[in-house]
């Protein structure tokens, strides 16, 4: 008769928290290779374009988002890189105008428009967004757009971004199903997007300080040890400011889907150990990062 040994209650868990504590901030597991934010960019722009050879005349048609048919969408996204360009000029009127107001025009302008032309102008527009940055080099330049105050790099990475989620606003209203970016171009994200939410969860009103070790799983993902939510009024000397502590768990491109704000931190699948009133603060905290 073979005899087992009873585990200490509660094992499993104390193990794969330890296993989360020593994983080496900043490091993607499994490894993947570095690109550059301008790769980035073309490779997402290159995904969508596939997808826009796809549809028929009838899906270029299909509502999408907001008051916007596919058609008009990509126009917003011509009007987009127009702001771009102007960026990269030191345009001061593109630094403080909303995202979408800046480019309905472009978007209206549309209407009527072969939807061949409407693409083949959107990939132009791209494309001389590419040759620009690729002629300024200095990925490290501060610019300011649309209410953003990002270097350059970073800027191209939220370009990649938004194409990225726009594409599968499309996928979503012509049936068709959702596309992953590449594990390098996932990277981008999930690095731009962990770097960006202690500013995005100052807009919370969370009490801080609190420290997140935020592990995003899957190729792509990697862990993040950050600060987030207001700091206190300057204590006198008898007040003892506690620190709260979160581990979230979740995987890369579900986080990056809720930073485009197409998914609610209830769509997650989270482990959470520390305060969960918080990591849903947290949380709530990386969907207004989005532009729409």
């Amino acid at each position: 008769m073979t005899s087992f040994e009873v585990l200490p209650v509660g094992l499993r868990e104390r193990v794969l928290a330890a296993s989360r504590d020593a994983r080496q901030t900043g490091t993607p597991i499994p490894q993947v290779a570095e690109i550059s934010p301008t790769e980035g960019l073309r490779r997402a722009a290159d995904s969508l374009h596939s997808l826009l050879c796809t549809l028929t005349n009838d899906e270029w048609r299909t509502p999408v988002l907001r008051d916007l048919d596919v058609q008009g969408l990509i126009g917003h996204l011509i009007g987009v890189e127009e702001d771009v360009r102007r960026s990269l000029l030191g345009d001061p009127d593109v630094r403080d105008v909303d995202h979408v107001e800046s480019t309905q025009a472009f978007a209206e302008q549309q209407v009527g428009r072969p939807a061949a032309l409407t693409c083949a102008d959107w990939r132009a527009a791209v494309d001389r967004t590419i040759a620009s940055v690729d002629a300024a080099g200095d990925l490290d330049a501060d610019l300011a757009l649309h209410r953003m105050r990002l270097t350059l790099g970073e800027l191209l990475v939220v370009r990649a971004f938004e194409l990225w989620i726009h594409e599968n606003d499309v996928r979503n209203a012509t049936g068709r199903p959702p596309s992953v970016p590449d594990a390098p171009t996932l990277r981008l994200m999930t690095g731009l997007a962990t770097g960006l939410l202690p500013q995005a969860a100052a807009g919370t009103a969370l009490p801080g300080p609190i420290d997140v070790r935020l592990v995003l799983t899957g190729p792509g993902g990697g862990t993040w040890d950050l600060t987030v939510g207001d700091e206190p009024a300057v204590p006198s000397r008898r007040d003892v400011i506690t620190r709260s502590r979160l581990r979230i768990v979740t995987d890369a491109v579900g986080f990056c889907r809720l930073a485009g704000n197409r998914v609610s931190p209830a769509d997650l699948d989270v482990n959470v150990t520390g305060d969960a009133q918080l990591a849903a603060g947290v949380l709530a905290g990386v969907s207004s990062l989005a532009l729409d």
